[in-house]
């Protein structure tokens, strides 16, 4: 068990339906993501085998046998140059934020990224006004690298983003260092 009650796990399909409505919420009401129409559940199916297929981490929080939050790691960019490095999305449901579920989530993504090839993981922030998202990424050794000034544009507002970023092995030394 993790925070509140709640245990982090490998998601599966059938959380996928979750999954979804917990993103459809922040899609609506929110600048978090830039995406202004929820995807539909064929999107998250191939998303979900997409990351399976590459070998990396999708997992969901789960409390009393419900769907809380999730977070998974994807692939940072398409160029085979950065296929060691991986960006985090996590999400918790509406009313289940400030009580430890999104930091559970992070540790054990970052526990499972550590066993694949990746080497660094990026966060990419949307300014929204509050820090919550900021802190967690800093609590696991995130580092703050820039900020990319009005990017993008929803709910009438342009938002900025900062970009965050984390070695998640030890950084290499030169032979003989």
């Amino acid at each position: 068990m993790t925070a509140e009650g709640s245990a982090v796990r490998p998601a599966t399909r059938a959380d996928l339906g979750a999954v979804a409505d917990i993103y459809a919420h922040y899609v609506h009401h929110t600048v978090v993501t830039f995406d202004e129409t929820p995807p539909p559940p064929a999107a998250w199916q191939r998303r979900f085998d997409d990351l399976a297929g590459l070998g990396l981490p999708f997992l969901v929080a789960e409390a009393a046998g419900e769907v809380v939050g999730y977070a998974y790691a994807a692939p940072w960019r398409t160029k085979p140059a950065y296929r060691h490095t991986v960006e985090n999305s996590i999400y918790l449901k509406p009313g289940r934020t400030g009580r430890g579920i999104g930091a559970a989530l992070l540790a054990a993504l970052l526990t499972e990224c550590a066993a694949t090839p990746a080497r660094q993981m990026i966060a990419v922030i949307a300014d929204a006004g509050t820090d919550a998202s900021l802190a967690l990424h800093r609590r696991f050794g995130f580092v703050e690298q820039g900020r990319l000034t009005e990017v993008g544009h929803k709910h009438n507002r342009w938002i900025d983003t900062i970009l965050m970023q984390r070695p998640l092995t030890e950084p290499r030394r030169p032979p003989g260092a």
